[in-house]
Parts: structure tokens; sequence; C-alpha cells
């Protein structure tokens, strides 16, 4: 099989990711039947919007233990946005919320206090969400980074960002007041908090990278 599932986790522009595959000439279908897991390549988890409702869409779906499965079987698995969010062990967002805890770490979000005391004056804090384009530096040359050069410049939108307890999974940073984590890399799992399919050549790129080792 080398069909690519994108799981629907009812919190995201579906087809744009599953539009962004089929201009690299990959096939990607977006998966209702957490079945389809299993016969699959390769998973893309994406997502936008609230942590609690889409870590719930993903349970109410029977979603959690075949990802998990596949995780352990060596699967490849890109996670976008809200996708990376969701592998951590919990988050702030709203509240308190359990994640997968595949990687330990939580989820928080940017503060004014934390943005302004990072060289930004009162008058010039930076606003919340982080939106619109903003550059890559890569810590450690993961396989999705293929002929993509540090300093790229990608397509962001949130307002929570991601602290792994252990820095060795990290792949990629981003500033923007204070440096994030913006790519995660851990043997077959792969997450980005920007979106590389609306991060033209160079975030198809990156979906190219990612098929090509499904």
């Amino acid at each position: 099989m080398t069909m690519i599932a994108i799981i629907d986790s009812g919190i995201a522009n579906l087809r744009s990711v599953q539009k962004g595959f089929e201009r690299v000439e990959a096939d990607a279908k977006v998966v209702e039947d957490p079945r389809a897991l299993r016969d699959a390549s390769g998973i893309v988890l994406p997502g936008v919007g609230a942590f609690a409702d889409g870590i719930s869409k993903l349970r109410d779906g029977g979603f959690i233990e075949p990802l998990l499965r596949a995780i352990e079987e060596g699967k490849p698995v890109l996670g976008i946005c809200l996708g990376l969010h969701f592998l951590f062990s919990e988050s702030e967002e709203f509240g308190h919320h359990t994640g997968l805890n595949i990687i330990k770490g939580r989820v928080v979000r940017f503060t004014d206090v934390a943005l302004s005391g990072n060289g930004c004056s009162a008058r010039s804090r930076l606003k919340i969400p982080h939106m619109g384009w903003n550059r890559i530096r890569i810590e450690r040359q993961a396989p999705i980074f293929k002929g993509i050069p540090d300093g790229a410049f990608f397509y962001f939108v949130h307002s929570y960002y991601v602290q792994p307890e252990d820095e060795s999974v990290i792949a990629a940073t981003t500033e923007y007041g204070l440096r994030f984590t913006s790519v995660l890399w851990r043997d077959n799992l792969f997450a980005c908090q920007f979106h590389p399919e609306k991060s033209q050549a160079l975030g198809l790129q990156l979906l190219k990278n990612f098929a090509s080792l499904t």
C-alpha cells in the first residue's frame, strides 16, 4: 500500500492537506474509519482549533489506539499544528487536558509577559495568536528537511506552543518573542507547528519529503 491516510479529526481543513499531497503526486485520502490506518503507508494527523475538542473527536472516532499502534510499528506519522499538540502529555488550553503522552511535555500559551520580556518593549508587544510567515532554524537535519534551507519561511497560526521535556526531539525552532519548537522529530514521528499545506513551494517540499518516507 502507498496510500497516506489523513485522519478526519473533524477540526481541520482536511481538503487543503489532501490537495497539498496531490500537488506532489502522492496518494493521500481523508479517512473516517480508524481501520484504514492499518493498511496506510503513512499517517497525517492534522488539526486546528481547541485541544479539548480535537482530542475528544479522536477518542470518539476510535483513532487513538490504531494511531499509537502505527507509531509503535514504525509507520511514518506527520502531525500538523494541533496534531503536534496532541502528541504531548498535557495542554493548558482552556483548562487542563490530557494528551496522547507520546512525547513527554506540555502545551502552553504565548503570554504578553513572555513575549514582552524577550527584548520587546511594552509598546511593541507581539500579537497573539502568532499568525503569518516566520522562519525556522534547523537544529537537526530531519529527513523531511531535504531541499529545505535553514531560515526557510513557513506559515503559522497558533496561540499555543509545545515544551518537550527531552530537547533531543526538537528538529527546528522559531523565534516569536521567545524561541519555541516548530518541528519535532523522533524516529518515524514528525510534527510541525506551521501549516505546510499553506506554505507554498517549501511547504509542498516538506509534504513530498514525508511522502517519500512512506
